[in-house]
């Protein structure tokens, strides 16, 4: 269990590409900037999927879990 707190929780299980990344986009659209999204995703691409949106878009992919095939985002805003 991370101790990264969040200001908005996201959930994407059972979504597919390229869903958990237009969510997470309008999610983190809506956040002030240092705030932190947490995502919940099951799709295994979203892994690379959202270190490669954070890098493009310059939030901070601060953590990222699996546990389960449950896969947690800790992104926080630019």
């Amino acid at each position: 269990m991370s101790g990264i707190a969040s200001d908005l929780e996201l959930n994407c299980e059972g979504l597919n590409c390229p869903l958990p990344i237009l969510k997470t986009k309008k999610a983190i659209d809506s956040l002030q900037s240092g705030q932190v999204l947490k995502m919940i995703a099951t799709d295994p691409g979203s892994v690379n999927d959202m270190a490669s949106w954070a890098k493009r878009t310059g939030n901070d992919l601060v953590e990222h879990t699996e546990e389960g095939g449950k896969h947690t985002f800790y992104i926080k805003k630019k």
